[in-house]
């Protein structure tokens, strides 16, 4: 229990609970941690004593008047609290409950009777994510703060407008590279698997004929292509196991979620994230998703990334499955050509397999 105490140290946590023995058994074992604890009788306490000082909520679900559901939901409908951690602390085991309460908004679940170790476990991982979260607005609103420096400066001064150009697009990078180290942490991927995967886009780009401006666009925009899996549940992103069919739609939203949390922006980079997000899960015969596009219909940057990613996820090791062989790989993917694939992009793909064993070579899993 020491490591637990040590990652989660000082956090502050909202115990929700009309039991006043529950609340005080996770306030004493929360209080073991080294946590800070506060804790609300009802729903509508616990939104009183909501603020921006608490990391993170266990919420009962059976309580009377206004239950955990409609807690969770008035919680996600305040911006400030959209990336609060929220687990539910409950004796409900059955499916429908669970599906219920990831509509809702919850991130984890507890069962009753609590097994610490669990609970430890559960907390320190979504404490983490709301540090990653908290420090991509740090650094969003770092960005934002210096945008309007250099803008200033450059009213001033034209001869400073290279340094400026520069600075933002290091900003830009440097916002890229935060977003994508937030959505592998969460999925349990490494960061090699950025890095190969995004490699193997610009291998294939370039193949394909792109300039020396797409390809470079590939390549610093692909590493977004999953980082609308901040937005899946852990229960079901982490889950060893085969997806049940309710879990499969909630895991297949994570490329709306990407493509919403991208776009709209200024940056050329986080808008070719955005509609890599939404297609690199369609599929060259249609039966993709979340659109069922299919042929040229798919943008280029989707469909490139469709073969990267699914090579690197092949030859990899994931929650689910062993990593295979490369050669099992390329068995499985040309059963996939003029169907998953981009006929001419797989083609490209093995006619430059040598640079893609060498990326695969330099940029291996820890």
């Amino acid at each position: 229990m020491a490591s637990v105490t040590d990652e989660i140290k000082r956090e502050r946590i909202l115990v929700v609970d009309d039991e006043l023995i529950n609340r005080k058994v996770l306030e004493g074992l929360l209080k073991s941690y080294g946590l800070d604890c506060v804790s609300a009788e009802s729903g509508p306490a616990a939104l009183q004593l909501l603020d921006k000082s608490i990391d993170l909520i266990l919420l009962d679900i059976m309580m009377p008047g206004m239950d955990g559901f409609a807690v969770a939901r008035a919680i996600r409908s305040m911006p400030d609290f959209a990336d609060l951690p929220i687990v539910m602390v409950t004796a409900l085991s059955a499916k429908e409950d669970r599906l219920k309460a990831v509509q809702a908004g919850a991130n984890d679940f507890v069962a009753k009777p609590i097994d610490t170790t669990e609970l430890g476990v559960r907390m320190t991982s979504l404490l983490r994510m709301k540090q990653y979260h908290d420090e991509l607005k740090d650094h969003q609103l770092h960005l934002e703060q210096m945008v309007s420096e250099k803008t200033s400066a450059l009213r001033l001064a034209l001869g400073d407008l290279e340094h400026a150009r520069q600075a933002t697009v290091q900003a830009h990078m440097e916002t890229i590279h935060k977003l994508s180290a937030a959505a592998e942490y969460k999925d349990e991927d490494t960061a090699s698997h950025i890095l190969r995967m995004s490699r193997y886009c610009a291998v294939i780009a370039k193949g394909r004929g792109l300039n020396e401006d797409q390809v470079d666009l590939i390549l610093n925009s692909s590493p977004m292509h999953d980082i609308g899996k901040m937005g899946i549940p852990d229960a079901i992103l982490l889950k060893p196991g085969k997806l049940t069919e309710d879990e499969w739609v909630v895991m297949r939203r994570h490329t709306s979620i990407g493509e919403s949390i991208l776009r709209g922006g200024s940056s050329k980079y986080l808008a070719a994230g955005a509609e890599i997000a939404i297609s690199h899960h369609e599929k060259w015969d249609g039966s993709g998703y979340p659109f069922g596009l299919s042929g040229s219909d798919i943008p280029l940057a989707g469909r490139i990334c469709a073969v990267a990613d699914v090579f690197d996820a092949l030859t990899t090791k994931r929650p689910y499955k062993s990593a295979f062989s490369n050669e099992k790989a390329l068995e499985i993917m040309a059963e996939g050509r003029g169907k998953h694939f981009d006929p001419e992009l797989y083609d490209v793909f093995l006619a430059n397999y040598d640079e893609v064993l060498e990326i695969q070579r330099s940029y291996k899993d820890e």
